[in-house]
């Protein structure tokens, strides 16, 4: 299934950090919001964050679905994003 999910994302843009989102990073890290072992789900909310997307859909409830990362990314900025599963992106 991994190899069928990396061969879907082939082609698709890879957005580049920014410094705001490098600094909201280590803020969801160093605050515990997000635990440091999960450094690329809070990378991944931040650059969604940062470069302004209105949605981030994900699986990944364990880590990234936190109400103290919309107050984190009001603190630094950028507006967060909808956090949801597919399932619930359909039925916004």
């Amino acid at each position: 299934m991994a190899a069928a999910r990396i061969a879907i994302l082939r082609g698709v843009r890879v957005l580049p950090g920014t410094p705001l989102a490098n600094q909201l990073t280590k803020h969801l890290l160093a605050s515990g919001i997000i635990p440091e072992v999960a450094v690329d789900d809070a990378a991944h909310v931040v650059l969604a964050a940062a470069r302004g997307m209105d949605f981030l859909r994900t699986w990944n409830c364990t880590h990234i679905n936190s109400r103290g990362i919309e107050r984190a990314c009001a603190d630094f900025g950028p507006e967060c994003p909808v956090i949801c599963t597919p399932t619930e992106l359909l039925k916004l």
